[in-house]
C-alpha cells in the first residue's frame, strides 16, 4: 500500500511540474527579451539594411512591415536581422520595408 501512496505522490508532483513548465518558459522568454539590446543604426547588419530608428516616410514603419515579428518568438524584432539578438524600434524603418 505504501508503494501506491508514493506512486500517487510522484504522479501528482510530475503533473504539477508539467503544468508549471509553460509558466517557467514564459519567464525565461521575458527575461531574454529584457536582456536583449536595442539595435543601433551603426550595427553592421542594420547599416546594411539602411535601418533608421525613426522613419521619415509616412506610414512606413517596422511595426507594419511584413518582416516585423511581434509576439514571443522573439518580440519586437525583424526577421531580416538574423540571428534576432536585438530589439528594433516599432517606428523604425529600413530599405527592405514591405507593407505587412
Amino acid at each position: 500500500m505504501a508503494f501506491q501512496s508514493s506512486r500517487r505522490a510522484f504522479m501528482k508532483k510530475g503533473l504539477f511540474g508539467l503544468a508549471a513548465l509553460p509558466l517557467g518558459m514564459g519567464a525565461l522568454t521575458s527575461q531574454a527579451f529584457a536582456e536583449r539590446k536595442q539595435i543601433t543604426e551603426d550595427n553592421p547588419a542594420a547599416a546594411a539594411l539602411g535601418y533608421v530608428k525613426e522613419s521619415t516616410t509616412e506610414g512606413q514603419y517596422c511595426d507594419n512591415c511584413i518582416f516585423w515579428e511581434q509576439g514571443n518568438n522573439p518580440p519586437e524584432s525583424c526577421s531580416l536581422l538574423q540571428p534576432n539578438n536585438f530589439r528594433v524600434e516599432a517606428k523604425g524603418w529600413c530599405e527592405r520595408w514591405v507593407a505587412g
